[in-house]
């Protein structure tokens, strides 16, 4: 068989019975999509901000920021889908390109409905919440409780009760940081050859995760806090949705998936053994 096939599990021929064996996993990630969807109409909780508190909040409100929001599926998601697609057309193995989307797609959903809900719950006001609420530079608060009185643009408003955590960190850590475990697998990272310079392909989507989560910060959109919280629930997440369905990068043949591996037990104890040197490339006798 050749170096590039996969016992012959192409799209063409087992795309429709792959996707019809995960469904629920499909309509599950719809049920997530619409979650977060609700979770972004919903109204934060109003967190009460006195006069003293808004003092750590007058930094200013740059608009738009650096990394818009439109930008963010853009690297986080198209990105490592159009690796994961490249490796398909290398390797032709539609069960790797199938579980590589849908863990990606968990790892992203599932990150946004944790951040959405956490936001929705904390209502922690943004840096730049002072020139949100009062955009003239006249504070406003009642008399009677000394809370804010905000006559700012309500969606404005609104978004600026949503600082703790970062979403775009935290998307960007699940969406980035699934690559990373990906690429770790398939670049063979830990084959204890020592060639440190794999190591460095695999940090990238790290480094360009936690850039994007600094910059939240030099706009005054988050606080350093923020960021950090996203960044460690995206790194979570994206690890166990990629342990889901792909093995340990260190394992032997970690580079494939966990049905790749069954496929291939299940072809040993029919046929023998495979040469371990077969297994490592993917191929069989």
């Amino acid at each position: 068989m050749g170096k590039n096939e996969f016992l012959g599990h192409t799209m063409k021929s087992h795309g429709a019975k792959l996707a019809r064996v995960h469904i629920h996993d499909w309509l599950i990630l719809l049920v997530l999509a619409a979650m977060d969807g609700i979770l972004n109409m919903i109204e934060p909780f109003h967190r009460h901000i006195s006069s003293k508190l808004m003092t750590d909040l007058k930094y200013p409100l740059k608009i738009p920021d650096t990394v818009p929001m439109w930008a963010v599926p853009m690297y986080a998601v198209v990105l490592p889908c159009i690796i994961f697609l490249i490796y398909y057309l290398y390797r032709r193995d539609v069960y790797d390109l199938h579980h590589a989307i849908l863990g990606l797609a968990y790892s992203v959903l599932v990150t946004a409905v944790i951040t959405d809900s956490i936001k929705d719950a904390v209502g922690r006001p943004r840096p730049n919440f002072f020139y949100r609420c009062f955009p003239t530079g006249e504070p406003v608060f009642d008399p009677n409780n000394g809370n804010v009185l905000c006559n700012g643009d309500p969606k404005l408003v609104k978004e600026g009760y949503k600082s703790f955590p970062s979403g775009h960190t935290s998307w960007s850590f699940a969406g980035l940081g699934f690559l990373g475990w990906y690429l770790c697998g398939k670049i063979k990272v830990f084959d204890k050859k020592g060639h440190a310079a794999k190591l460095c392909i695999v940090l990238l989507p790290y480094l360009f995760a936690t850039l994007v989560g600094i910059s939240r910060v030099d706009d005054y959109w988050h606080h350093w806090t923020d960021v950090l919280a996203g960044s460690i629930l995206g790194s979570v997440v994206s690890s166990v949705c990629y342990l889901q369905f792909f093995p340990f990068p260190h394992y032997i043949n970690g580079w494939a998936t966990h049905a790749f591996n069954r496929i291939m037990k299940e072809s040993s104890r029919k046929h023998g053994t495979p040469d371990l040197e077969a297994l490592e490339h993917g191929i069989t006798n």
